[in-house]
């Protein structure tokens, strides 16, 4: 989780470098994390033949379940069902394309390496595959340097169940039961809790028995992941087995009371499982609930697309049952190289409910300025029904959100004008009544502000409960932070938002933005997010419809096609494929 610059991820995707700065830094032992090469077993295979310690499994059993095209066909001659698709080793276009055509549609494109949804497309056409292969491999090789690929038949609607298995070196295997990690957005995990609300005790029953059984069949060591499909029906498909420790162990740790990493490193010094079977049922019995969300540098309400920025200000919530898993401080500088999770809020209760509720509150304490993050959706999300009722599949998302009234829940509150109104506290100044400032907001949004004196300072050190109050109405003021000259960051109820003085009346601009609202002029396509322009797909020239694709840009290991909103002509191109962008930055003009 933790993010890093471009250089680093490179590094750490270089196996003889990171072996070299291990055995630099006087290492004994490697523990791979939850990303890049954590399941590679050529990397876990270097690592014991450089005399260090591998924390994780065997090289052959990460070949054997790391690879999804093999542990399909192993879970296959175990008698463990798993969703029709193809996994075989031919791997040009018409071979995959006659497996789809086989297989039938709507079908699932995904890496036949690594995890965490990258490089996973879904196909509902022929017209479409294509595409979808060619962005599946890029993002594939980008995130695993694997750019093999396994088709699946779409199972619509089905939740996303794992199992969580510990092995020791002597056999010996137990599991701490599953994790429900339905709530998904591009096929990336949002929120994952145990036990699943969907889970009975036969269903439970037969998924810990095959996730058992597959990881003992290729001598696993140490901590796995069995992931399923489970329908409506009570029908269940092994998918792929994740050979690491997975981003959501946390609420596993609080329901067991077990710390998985540590038991890793038991593992890896040779020590047996320090428990059974029956002791951890028993312990998960009256474990309570646990329920995690990932905090992510993306727009959520602007298609998930990545954000970047400097981390401003941040505040961490405290409080019974909550735990912070963050990868981020104050200060910090997140990037387009980065992945997109910045940290892990887990909250921990007797019951469900007690768990959802003081995750909603830990949400709620938490302020991130200086970046666009998903905080304002993760708030949304643990109130909404879908969830709170635990009946979220792993599309619930696509169809539910944004609400219709998202526009509306999130105007910009007179609180937040007047907190940046008093953060910038200078000009606009009028005789025997108070300073007037017009400002702007990042969206467009202007508003007049009264610059009052008499209204405290906002929160300056982020520390929890020192929001500062306006006194003169009576009110709390929203935590703000100073930005460039003239600007302020202020929290909307969880989002940061750039608010800076409003440049003098401009009649040209004003021009232009009637004849973009009325049609009558031309489009600007700008860039969504900052990124690489990995494909321009049109010439100046070139007559286009409305919805057709005119770059496709890269960041944080993930691809966006821009469209543009009208029919009509290139008039002009302003970018090429290689450049780097940067969010609103101009990539065509295009001519009605």
């Amino acid at each position: 989780m933790p993010a890093t610059t471009g250089q680093a991820a490179l590094d750490l995707l270089d196996i003889e470098a990171v072996v070299a700065a291990a055995r630099d830094a006087g290492a004994d032992a490697v523990h791979p994390g939850f990303g890049f090469l954590a399941e590679n077993a050529a990397f876990a295979q270097a690592v014991i033949d450089a005399g260090l310690a591998w924390v994780g499994p065997p090289p052959a059993a990460i070949r054997a379940m790391g690879d999804k095209a093999a542990a399909r066909r192993l879970a296959a001659g175990l008698g463990v069902p798993t969703v029709p698709g193809y996994d075989g080793a031919t791997q040009s276009d018409a071979a995959l394309g006659r497996a789809a055509a086989a297989i039938g549609y709507p079908l699932l494109v995904k890496p036949a390496s690594g995890g965490g949804g990258k490089g996973m497309r879904t196909v509902r056409d022929a017209s479409a595959l294509g595409d979808a292969l060619a962005s599946a491999r890029r993002e594939a090789a980008a995130s695993f340097g694997d750019d093999r690929l396994v088709l699946e038949r779409l199972i619509e609607g089905p939740r996303h169940v794992e199992v969580q298995v510990l092995f020791d070196r002597h056999g010996a295997g137990i599991h701490l039961g599953e994790r429900d990690c339905s709530v998904q957005r591009r096929h990336q995990k949002v929120l994952e809790e145990t036990p699943s609300p969907a889970v009975d005790p036969r269903i439970r029953a037969g998924l810990t028995d095959a996730a058992l059984r597959l990881a003992a069949a290729v001598g696993y060591e140490s901590a796995g992941t069995c992931e399923f499909l489970l329908t409506d029906r009570g029908e269940w498909y092994f998918l792929e087995m994740n050979t690491r420790l997975q981003v959501e162990h946390p609420v596993t740790e609080l329901v067991t009371g077990r710390d998985l990493v540590a038991d890793q490193l038991r593992i890896a010094a040779g020590e047996s499982l320090d428990t059974t079977q029956a002791e951890v049922d028993a312990t998960r019995e009256v474990g309570g609930h646990a329920i995690e969300v990932r905090l992510y540098a993306e727009d959520a309400e602007d298609g998930f697309l990545p954000a970047t920025g400097q981390v401003v200000r941040l505040r961490w919530p405290r409080g019974e049952g909550i735990r912070i898993d963050a990868g981020i401080d104050e200060g910090d500088a997140v990037t387009g190289r980065f992945d997109p999770m910045l940290a892990k809020l887990i909250a921990h209760g007797p019951d469900r409910a007690t768990a959802l509720a003081r995750l909603a509150g830990a949400l709620d304490e938490t302020v991130v300025l200086g970046l666009v993050t998903n905080l304002r959706f993760l708030r949304w999300l643990v109130r909404e029904p879908a969830v709170i009722d635990g009946l979220f599949r792993i599309d619930t998302l696509d169809r539910i959100w944004p609400p219709d009234d998202w526009a509306d829940r999130v105007a910009i509150p007179d609180g937040a004008w007047r907190a940046v109104g008093r953060a910038i506290g200078r000009g606009g100044w009028r005789l025997n009544a108070p300073a007037r400032l017009r400002l702007v907001a990042d969206d467009g949004t202007e508003r007049t502000v009264e610059a009052d004196p008499r209204v405290a300072d906002v929160d300056a050190g982020g520390d929890a409960g020192g929001d500062a109050a306006d006194t003169s109405a009576g009110a709390s003021l929203p935590v703000t932070a100073p930005a460039a000259e003239g600007a302020a960051l202020v929290d909307v109820d969880g989002r940061s938002v750039l608010i800076r003085l409003a440049p003098p009346p401009d009649v040209d601009r004003a021009a232009r933005a009637a004849a973009t609202q009325h049609g009558s002029g031309p489009a600007e396509v700008t860039a969504p997010m900052p990124g690489n322009v990995l494909r321009i797909h049109v010439r100046p020239g070139d007559a286009v419809a409305a919805g057709d694709p005119i770059a496709t840009l890269e960041a944080m290991k993930m691809e966006h096609v821009v469209a543009t909103p009208i029919a009509g002509r290139v008039a002009e191109l302003r970018a090429r494929a290689t450049d780097q962008v940067v969010r609103g930055q101009l990539l065509a003009i295009v001519e009605p």
